[in-house]
């Protein structure tokens, strides 16, 4: 998802607003990234407070950290470039019940959680990382065959990273 789509489903608007975008493009632009990159958002437990960005790039992984409000500052961002050859990456897993999927991936010290769409967007974000992990391009993915009539646009908080519950 490019990160317009990720700042339209911001669990808090302030956690997106004028003022921290102001302070995060910037960053995320000293390390090359375009205008609206491809990325994945980690809104945390805590997305009116602080969260992740990660953005793939040919020479390795961009996390942006952000803070939304600093006592006495305003917004903070602090962002590294992680070499391929660096990232730390965990399993893919995937577990279904009662025709819903719960899926897990650890990517550095973020556990990314969901269940079905978003499980699904988080699948295609750590192949991805894979890939680039390994040398290869990124390929063409879309959504899965069972789930090819569903939208896959992050809508509310369902795309963040803390598990979303699946109903039984």
């Amino acid at each position: 998802m490019r990160l317009s789509e990720w700042r339209g489903a911001a669990p808090s608007k302030e956690a997106v607003g004028p003022k921290v975008t102001a302070v995060v493009d910037p960053v995320l632009a000293s390390f090359g990234t375009i205008d609206d990159p491809d990325c994945w958002v980690a809104w945390g437990e805590e997305p009116a407070q602080r969260y992740a960005i990660m953005v793939p790039r040919p020479s390795g992984l961009v996390m942006c950290y952000v803070r939304v409000n600093v006592p006495g500052e305003g917004p903070r961002a602090a962002a590294k470039l992680i070499r391929w050859n660096r990232v730390q990456l965990g399993e893919l897993a995937i577990e279904t019940q009662g025709g819903h999927r719960l899926l897990s991936f650890q990517v550095e010290a973020l556990v990314l959680r969901g269940a079905d769409d978003v499980a699904d967007r988080i699948a295609a974000f750590a192949l991805d990382l894979f890939d680039a992990v390994d040398g290869r391009p990124p390929q063409a993915r879309g959504p899965s065959t069972s789930r090819a009539g569903r939208a896959t646009a992050a809508k509310g908080s369902g795309a963040t990273a803390p598990a979303a519950k699946a109903k039984t």
